[in-house]
C-alpha cells in the first residue's frame, strides 16, 4: 500500500462503554498493522539518539456507526477490493479470552447476523470515503 493513496478509518459504536471503545478501536488498529505494515513500522531517532516506533503515516479517523449500521458497512465492503484491508470486531469475541476460541468459533458465525461493535477499513481513498463519507466522527 502507498501510503499517500490509502486511506484509514475505524468505525465503532458510540452506545459501547468508554473502556470497550478504547479495546475495540485498539484490537482493529493492531489487525490493520499486522496486515499492512508499511503504515507504520518506520523508526525515528530524536536529536539525543533515543530510537522509536512511529504510530501510523497517516491519519486514522474514529468514526461512530451503531451496530446495526457497522454491519451493513462490512457487507458493502466485502468482498474487498485487492489491496484493501476489511478488520471487523465482533461483539461474540469480547466473551472469549483466548485466540484459538475465536478461531473455532469464528466459521460457526454469520457476519451478517452477528453485532459488529467496530470496522477497520484500509485501501483506495475512493474506496474508503465512498463506505465511510456520511459518517461522524466520534466525538
Amino acid at each position: 500500500m502507498n501510503a499517500p493513496e490509502t486511506r484509514l478509518a475505524i468505525i465503532v459504536d458510540p452506545s459501547l462503554p468508554l473502556g470497550l471503545i478504547a479495546n475495540t478501536v485498539a484490537t482493529i488498529g493492531i489487525g490493520i498493522g499486522a496486515v499492512e505494515r508499511g503504515l507504520g513500522d518506520i523508526e525515528l531517532t530524536d536529536v539525543a539518539g533515543r530510537a522509536v516506533k512511529t504510530s501510523a503515516i497517516c491519519p486514522v479517523p474514529i468514526l461512530q456507526a451503531s451496530a446495526k449500521e457497522i454491519v451493513s458497512l462490512l457487507l458493502k465492503a466485502l468482498p474487498a477490493p485487492d489491496r484493501a484491508i476489511v478488520v471487523p470486531f465482533p461483539r461474540f469475541a469480547r466473551s472469549l479470552h483466548a485466540f484459538a476460541d475465536y478461531r473455532a468459533r469464528f466459521p460457526q458465525c454469520d457476519l451478517a447476523s452477528e453485532p459488529i461493535d467496530g470496522l477497520g477499513l484500509a485501501g483506495a481513498e475512493k474506496w474508503v470515503r465512498s463506505l465511510t463519507g456520511s459518517l461522524k466522527l466520534l466525538r
